[in-house]
């Protein structure tokens, strides 16, 4: 298997903290996104490679994992196994990850190592362990990305996925963010000698459909504010993500001044019952084409600030 950097695919250094990691992913993934690069195959691969790297260094044991093996910590357990029988045996071999060309066998070949970790050469083709029973190994993980928008994370909803050779249909949680994996358990490929099924891992694209910027669960809008009103008071309605709201408009309101809308935001990750906030700043319209009968009484208003 060809050696890949994965800190290098996402341009972070090897002390990267999760939330560098994930703000490189995010980047990257809007860059190479299938839906921004249209029948481009170099930005899908890209992307495919992006999304293969995040799924594995967001995941702390995957992570450390990837650290020691390189691409093959999928089998670090296996590895475990076979360096600790080979102490328990005196010793007679050891195995160590040089960072990138995989594990040293200590001078033995690569069928050496399955027979010290298994007891067994292969037999007829298959790999057998202790007393002649066949070994199984964990099915390969799959891939998937799945793009939604921004008002479909509402509530909590089914939504079925075409893996290709099948479909299947799964619960979309509420307030997933962008970027954001989630595990399927037993939704990958099967495992070879019957060994037990991959997982099948969903990175989500939230597309933001809406007037509002998003900061985890909180929106953020500027709307724009009648130059009467702000001077003196009024109403205001204004549109939210589960309708219009009227709001109460102080005298004498200032230009930048914000107002929180506690509940209106974005609900929390699989919770429907608890959201974020909305937080509205008002800025202030100016009018424009006066009439001369308008120009007249700002005029006179002038006159007596300055009185």
């Amino acid at each position: 298997m060809k050696y890949i950097d994965y800190y290098k695919v996402l341009g972070v250094p090897k002390s990267a903290s999760e939330a560098d990691i994930k703000k490189a992913y995010r980047k990257l993934a809007r860059k190479y996104h299938p839906d921004v690069n249209p029948n481009d195959a170099e930005a899908e691969a890209k992307f495919k490679q992006v999304s293969e790297a995040y799924e594995v260094l967001n995941d702390p044991e995957k992570r450390k994992k990837y650290d020691e093996y390189g691409e093959n910590w999928e089998h670090a357990e296996a590895y475990e196994q076979a360096r600790q029988q080979q102490q328990q045996q005196g010793g007679r071999r050891t195995y160590t990850y040089s960072g990138q060309a995989g594990p040293d066998f200590g001078g033995g070949d690569f069928s050496d190592f399955f027979e010290s970790m298994f007891g067994a050469r292969a037999r007829g083709g298959r790999t057998t362990g202790f007393g002649g029973r066949t070994r199984s190994f964990r099915g390969a993980d799959y891939q998937a990305q799945l793009s939604l928008q921004l008002t479909d994370i509402l509530i909590s909803h089914k939504r079925t996925i075409d893996l290709g050779e099948r479909k299947i249909r799964i619960t979309i949680p509420a307030g997933v963010e962008d970027g954001q994996t989630i595990r399927v358990p037993g939704y990958g490929a099967p495992g070879p000698n019957n060994g037990p099924k991959g997982d099948l891992y969903i990175t989500f694209q939230i597309q933001n459909n809406t007037q509002f910027k998003r900061d985890g669960t909180d929106l953020y809008a500027t709307i724009d504010l009648p130059l009467y009103t702000a001077i003196l008071g009024g109403e205001q309605v204004i549109d939210t993500l589960t309708g219009k709201v009227k709001l109460s408009i102080k005298p004498e309101t200032q230009n930048g001044t914000q107002v929180r809308l506690k509940g209106k935001g974005l609900p929390e990750y699989k919770s429907e019952t608890k959201h974020g906030d909305l937080f509205i700043t008002y800025q202030i319209a100016m009018p424009t084409k006066l009439s001369e009968k308008e120009k007249e009484l700002f005029e006179e208003l002038q006159k007596l600030r300055k009185s």
